[in-house]
């Protein structure tokens, strides 16, 4: 019998302050990350509105009296909102008569799927309605991080000294990209632990993707799709260039437009989160590149539609690297969003580029490249990050508050001669 104890996740306290300040919070994430377990220990009262025993009863209390959905003790969580669309507007209508804060919490995997059930949410529930996205674990939540350099306080303390210790080899960092962050995956035996991954893809091409619209898509070409997303994990790839990987394998015709239906799709159910481009004010004339790179949400859904395992990745250290960064932009995005920040990538027309930028938004910012580790990528990291902080206007925006080199392997986290952070991802938390 497996022990599936609750462990704490960081965004427990951004939704505890999120429900202090507003009518309602709607969490949104992929299946399996843990939305309805999380809201569980936040809600006083549930309804699950998908719930076999009670969809029937739910659907027809949505046309004879809504409001009786939404009694109980407050917050009120509805799982599954999506489900009944009409809970929207109820929802808000009852946070625009009560006047109240915290009174509920719904969570969803996808937005209402077809035009119809859309067309029955009339308002946008802004003022009322606040957004919270959720992810996969990061290895922190996952009790895989030590926890001993911590985001926030290298904001607050610009210059501290850090020191942290890592066991953590390279084989296992390679079985943390496989298994991913799933909670049911991190209270498993890694021999079953891995199962997890390749149960979510299989779910998403031959379910999810069929049901996210009402379109009808190939669960085919979406296999050939995410595995061609898979292999250009961390880049720019363009549509045009995805369409091209694919057409290599796909015997119909295929346009731009029908891969960009595909990977909107996958969007709309948190299985794909592209990173946006950073503009910081520059003192060259370089170009910026705005294009967004493309990830997924988790780096066990790219090694899951590969079918490859950890002993495959140890064997490709240039795959693992890529790989590596989907992970390690997992968690930099799990812990910026409990700091108030978001994380972007830069690229400019010099071939300058930093991997991960987490910037604030009171304004702070630190500048971070991912390496897999060793003294050569380490080196190249540190010269790329002391090119971009020396390009960088400071008379028109603030310096950076750190420069950090992310590793895969290494067994010590600190701060080098030249001021630089070198932090193991197993020492990292927010």
């Amino acid at each position: 019998m497996v022990d599936f104890k609750y462990k704490a996740r960081i965004v427990d306290a951004v939704l505890q302050k999120k429900l202090k300040s507003s009518g309602a919070v709607l969490i949104e994430g992929p299946k399996w990350c843990g939305k309805t377990t999380t809201s569980e220990q936040h809600a006083k009262s549930i309804n699950y509105v998908s719930d076999p025993a009670n969809i029937n009863r739910n659907l027809i209390m949505a046309e004879m009296n809504i409001n009786s959905l939404l009694d109980g003790e407050k917050p009120k969580l509805l799982d599954e909102w999506q489900v009944i669309p009409q809970l929207w507007d109820a929802v808000r209508f009852a946070i625009d008569h009560s006047k109240g804060i915290g009174q509920f919490i719904l969570t969803g995997s996808t937005i209402p799927p077809t035009k119809d059930q859309q067309e029955k949410i009339h308002h946008t529930g802004t003022g009322r309605i606040t957004t919270l996205r959720m992810r996969p674990m990061s290895l922190w939540e996952s009790e895989d991080s030590t926890g001993a350099v911590s985001l926030e306080e290298l904001f607050k303390n610009q210059g501290m000294a850090i020191y942290g210790e890592t066991n953590l080899q390279i084989d296992d960092i390679a079985f943390l990209i496989c298994r991913g962050g799933w909670p049911i995956a991190t209270n498993l035996e890694p021999e079953y632990a891995l199962e997890t991954a390749f149960s979510y893809y299989k779910a998403v091409t031959e379910m999810d993707i069929a049901r996210v619209d009402g379109i009808k898509r190939s669960s085919t070409r979406t296999r050939r799709l995410m595995r061609s997303l898979a292999r250009h994990q961390g880049s720019q790839v363009t549509i045009a260039g995805i369409k091209a990987d694919m057409q290599a394998n796909d015997t119909d015709s295929l346009d731009v437009d029908t891969v960009s239906s595909y990977i909107e799709a996958l969007k709309k159910i948190y299985v794909i989160e592209d990173m946006e481009a950073w503009n910081p004010n520059l003192r060259s004339k370089a170009a910026i590149r705005t294009s967004d790179t493309r990830y997924y949400v988790d780096p066990s859904i790219a090694t899951a539609a590969l079918g490859i395992g950890p002993v495959d990745l140890v064997k490709d250290l240039n795959t693992m690297g890529l790989f590596f960064e989907t992970m390690a932009v997992r968690d930099l995005r799990i812990y910026a969003q409990s700091l108030d920040g978001d994380v972007f990538h830069y690229r400019d027309s010099n071939g300058l580029e930093c991997d991960s930028v987490v910037h604030l938004r009171n304004g702070q910012y630190g500048l971070i490249e991912i390496k897999l580790g060793g003294k050569k990528l380490i080196d190249e990291g540190v010269e790329s990050l002391n090119k971009l902080a020396s390009n960088i206007d400071f008379n028109k925006m603030n310096a950076p508050a750190f420069k950090m080199i992310l590793t895969a392997i290494g067994s010590m986290a600190f701060k080098r001669k030249d001021g630089i952070y070198v932090v193991p991802i197993s020492c990292l938390k927010h």
